[in-house]
């Protein structure tokens, strides 16, 4: 399906629909500044991810003291080496991507968060989505904005009357509110073999006058900036978007990815990066993270399949030779209480680590580990790292954009790419 999460009918959305055109283009390449090739590809942790049980303080005797039946033992967790990380380790089941760590293409960011955290699971995810925790109802996401900021003009968007890019694509039923802006919106699907132009299915007609649209541009007699030139092009665009995502998603990949619900959406959007679709932003999701009961097991399995399907993600843009151009970030609406709850869980609490994966990020640990002898008011973590300084060193120093006009003011960014 194609999602604009708008209210307008699709058909109408010619400025929230960017799509891959079949003919030569200008996008945000033409721009100074603007890196012409690279792509940012953000994986959501849904539910709470428990920070302390995946970057974990075996060092810190606060640690165990705070969770009798869930800290990780010392001789399980996979510890840092030669990284100034005393101390500090991943969990057993992250060994790919500590072997990411070794080899130089994997940050871990310790303890983000922001100021006055909230613990709802709806509201915190909107603040990320947002960039934006002291103001309610911000409309915007801040990748939305950073396209409405940096790609004024290009095809695809008001102003233009050319076809566009596919500027951002989102795998699952919805776009997330993170990449919705105020002029390009992103395409969203779930299951490539859904999601297909059904216009030829609505009417005879429509195939007739696509078959012209695509050897003529618009149909004879109709104006290209009218309102009927307008709906042609959308139809051409919609058809065009839906074959090529098809096809590339169709294709088999270089490596062997996972088979877990991440796995397949990672190996989708490398089949995409390799396909050439000209696509900034690739966003997915995997869920499952809040865990109040039961977590040892289900948190092992969770950053197991993670851990495997970044290493394969990964290894599949070294086979391509874009891993050059690739980065991805990982992040969670908010961590755990520190102190295990009755239930053999952890409830919702503050900070948590972000991961970043590609050939340009500083490996290794980033940033100091919140205190566990130091807790706010409510027992729970204080943050050392600001989200929005991981976002401004992305948009920054990755994507070519002004962080302060994305982000709403400026933030130092986050040293966590080579310079």
């Amino acid at each position: 399906m194609i999602s604009t999460a708008v209210t307008l009918p699709v058909f109408l959305q010619r400025s929230a629909l960017a799509i891959d055109n079949p003919f030569e283009y200008r996008d945000t390449a033409g721009r100074a500044g603007v890196p012409e090739d690279r792509v940012l590809v953000v994986v959501q942790l849904g539910g709470g991810n428990d920070g302390l049980n995946t970057v974990v303080p075996f060092g810190m005797r606060e640690y165990y003291q705070a969770r009798p039946g869930l800290g990780i033992d010392e001789k399980q967790v996979i510890q840092f080496k030669d990284r100034g990380a005393t101390g500090i380790g991943l969990h057993p089941a992250m060994g790919p991507m500590m072997e990411l760590i070794e080899a130089g293409t994997l940050a871990v960011v310790q303890g983000v968060g922001y100021p006055n955290p909230n613990r709802s699971h709806f509201k915190s995810m909107d603040i990320w989505h947002t960039a934006s925790p002291e103001t309610e109802g911000q409309g915007t996401g801040w990748i939305g904005r950073y396209f409405d900021n940096t790609c004024k003009g290009v095809p695809g968007t008001p102003g233009s009357k050319e076809p566009g890019p596919n500027l951002c694509v989102t795998i699952g039923d919805q776009a997330p509110l993170a990449t919705l802006g105020g002029t390009v919106q992103p395409v969203a699907f779930e299951d490539e073999k859904l999601f297909r132009w059904a216009g030829a299915e609505l009417h005879p007609d429509v195939a007739s006058a696509y078959a012209r649209i695509n050897r003529e541009g618009v149909i004879a007699g109709v104006e290209a900036d009218s309102p009927a030139g307008f709906l042609m092009r959308t139809a051409m665009d919609a058809q065009v978007s839906s074959d090529q995502i098809r096809k590339a998603v169709a294709t088999q990949p270089l490596v062997s990815y996972p088979g877990s619900r991440i796995g397949k959406s990672l190996r989708m959007v490398g089949s995409m990066i390799r396909a050439g679709l000209k696509t900034r932003v690739y966003y997915t999701d995997m869920s499952g993270f809040d865990t109040h009961a039961g977590q040892q097991g289900q948190h092992q399995r969770l950053l197991g399949e993670l851990a495997a399907a970044l290493a394969a993600f990964h290894a599949d843009l070294q086979q391509q030779g874009n891993s050059g151009r690739v980065l991805t970030m990982t992040f969670s609406e908010f961590g755990r209480r520190v102190k295990q709850n009755a239930g053999g869980g952890t409830d919702h609490g503050t900070a948590a680590p972000m991961f970043l994966m590609g050939d340009r990020v500083k490996p290794g640990l980033i940033g100091q580990h919140p205190s566990l002898s130091k807790l706010d008011d409510n027992g729970d973590l204080i943050y050392s790292m600001d989200f929005r300084s991981v976002y401004a060193a992305v948009l920054e120093q990755w994507m070519g954009a002004n962080a302060a006009a994305v982000l709403g003011k400026p933030f130092k960014p986050a040293e966590v790419m080579k310079t």
